[in-house]
């Protein structure tokens, strides 16, 4: 069901929605929904219909967007946001494979926007599903654990993969063809690889984990991992896969996982512990762009069969874009300079997510004129 976002009751809601979804790919957290509400009204005033505006975004972005909602709709009273989060893979798949009306979709990857929006077509207009996007944050991959993790007195930036591989330690990751900090943890693997030069951790951290293997290759300065289409860990691995990485936060909290890949903003948004993984390793750093580049996840995937499932590692950078489906069109854009606006920056940067300190956007030609007036083009 798509309720309105109140933040206990949202956390349990995605977590069953997410784990429904990890064991049941096509299958969306919502299969209805319920119309908006209003605040009650004296019985001599009219009651005034709200403007439903539906706000898919990744999970990582669940606390800050809720108090975002708080403020938009306290500031536009007629404008009722109904939310749902996902990993960012899922949010596309609800807009280009579902069909389902979204009016804003948040992704925590900003290259998913051309390779699964622009390269698919709205049935209804025959145009792509999105032909713009604004960058509007960053991040950084960690790993999260608590007081009580095995080993956690031992943990340092250079050890942590050994530490990850003792047989006794459980940790969580974020599924890869859902979830995009599920492909960054895979990522981190080889990154760090890259920048010890010392090319045996991959393997040794995922053999005999899966059903069928996720794998590795190298070729000159070249590094590709491949996760193939059935992705199941076998029934004495010490690594749990989830549907997205908000899902994993319960299991840290309740002492069922030691450790979790996670982005920094929600590790602090959760008071967890958290080791800080090197600039070369936590794909938060601008000026390693070039290092990033050489490390690449395909997937073994029958749904992107339209698509060229291929993800190239490179700094975190958050999106934004309303798609061509929109039902809701001018208040999505209200939403979105809310988000850029002071309001919206002060909030993020209050849950340890600031936003870019200006706004490049992709397609910045096929942009809302108002929208135009507080980007610029990229490049």
């Amino acid at each position: 069901m798509r309720t309105k976002n109140r933040l206990l009751p949202l956390y349990l809601f995605v977590m069953v929605g997410m784990l429904a979804t990890a064991c049941q790919p096509g299958i969306s957290i919502s299969e209805t929904s319920t119309a908006p509400t209003t605040k009650p009204v004296p019985k001599s005033t009219k009651q005034i219909e709200k403007t439903p505006l539906v706000v898919f975004a990744a999970g990582s972005l669940i606390i800050p967007f809720t108090e975002i909602e708080t403020a938009f709709e306290a500031k536009y009273p007629d404008i009722d946001i109904l939310g749902e989060y996902h990993g960012s893979i899922q949010v596309m798949r609800h807009v280009t494979e579902l069909h389902e009306p979204i009016d804003i979709v948040a992704t925590a990857d900003a290259a998913l926007v051309p390779m699964l929006m622009y390269a698919s077509t709205n049935p209804d207009t025959g145009q792509p599903y999105a032909d713009w996007f604004i960058r509007f944050a960053g991040n950084r991959l960690t790993l999260a654990y608590t007081p009580d993790s095995l080993y956690a007195k031992e943990l340092t930036s250079e050890n942590w993969p050994d530490i990850l591989n003792r047989t006794d330690v459980r940790y969580g990751l974020p599924d890869p063809r859902f979830d995009a900090a599920g492909y960054r943890a895979m990522m981190a693997f080889a990154l760090h690889e890259n920048s010890i030069q010392q090319y045996d951790l991959f393997k040794t951290m995922f053999k005999d984990q899966f059903s069928f293997p996720v794998t590795i290759f190298r070729e000159d300065d070249h590094t590709l991992i491949r996760i193939p289409e059935i992705l199941e860990t076998k029934s004495d691995s010490h690594v749990l896969i989830r549907g997205a990485s908000v899902f994993l936060i319960a299991l840290m909290e309740s002492g069922d996982l030691d450790y979790a890949f996670e982005y920094e903003s929600v590790v602090k948004q959760h008071n967890l512990s958290m080791l800080k993984l090197p600039a070369e390793v936590n794909m938060g750093s601008e000026e390693l762009r070039d290092f990033y580049k050489n490390v690449e996840v395909r997937m073994d995937f029958q749904r992107f069969s339209t698509v060229d499932p291929h993800f190239i590692a490179e700094p975190i950078e958050y999106a934004i874009t309303i798609p061509d489906s929109s039902p809701q069109p001018e208040a999505a854009e209200l939403f979105i300079q809310f988000l850029l606006g002071d309001e919206g920056k002060a909030i993020m940067s209050k849950n340890y997510h600031p936003l870019l300190e200006s706004f490049p956007a992709n397609g910045f030609e096929n942009m809302p004129p108002v929208l135009q007036s507080i980007s610029y083009p990229e490049g």
